[in-house]
């Protein structure tokens, strides 16, 4: 199974313990494939160096390093997707149609309002894990 994780699920994922947290623990475990590409991994690192500003002593950049080696990247034509509400969405839409995911998960309305993108479900955490994880 191919999923792709919005920026909002793997922030609250790395720093609680709820349905975005048990998200990540099944990644680890190796219950489902994670997709990135260059854009969404540079907008994971852009809210990492947002958050580590506010924040002394956050430093999500080892957590990224893990999911740039491990996660399968893509390098999707931002063409790939149709437009969408929100510009910034293009790039995981396009990372989603190009990699043929299964499923995007996130919080964001935008997104959750499309309900599928070609073949890709999107869904948030608690659908995701409700309905396939567990």
């Amino acid at each position: 199974m191919k999923v792709i994780l919005d920026t909002n699920v793997l922030v609250s994922g790395i720093f609680f313990s709820g349905p975005p947290g048990k998200i990540l623990e099944a990644w680890q475990a190796g219950r489902f494939q994670l997709l990135l590409s260059p854009a969404i991994l540079l907008e994971y690192q852009r809210v990492g160096a947002e958050l580590a500003a506010r924040f002394q002593g956050v430093d999500i950049s080892s957590i990224l390093g893990v999911l740039a080696t491990q996660a399968t990247r893509l390098d999707p034509p931002p063409s790939a997707a149709r437009p969408c509400d929100d510009p910034d969405d293009i790039k995981i839409l396009a990372c989603a149609v190009t990699g043929l995911a299964d499923y995007l998960i996130s919080g964001d309305k935008h997104l959750l309002k499309l309900k599928r993108c070609e073949r890709t479900a999107i869904l948030t955490p608690r659908q995701f894990l409700d309905s396939l994880l567990y």
